[in-house]
């Protein structure tokens, strides 16, 4: 697959709320293209979650 469809199955994800396979999928465009726009989206699902979810990024 290309970073592309790693990217667009990232956003498929997230709109289902599978927010681990969002940021997964967002990881693997990122290793095959650093300039995708899978950085920005990781960074934001990340902040998100972060947010939201602080027992499961700070145990």
């Amino acid at each position: 697959m290309t970073a592309q469809e790693w990217y667009e199955r990232g956003n498929e994800a997230r709109r289902k709320q599978l927010w681990h396979e969002a940021i997964n999928c967002y990881r693997q465009a990122i290793e095959l293209d650093a300039d995708s726009p899978a950085v920005t989206a990781k960074a934001m699902l990340e902040d998100i979650m972060a947010y939201y979810n602080k027992d499961m990024y700070n145990p």
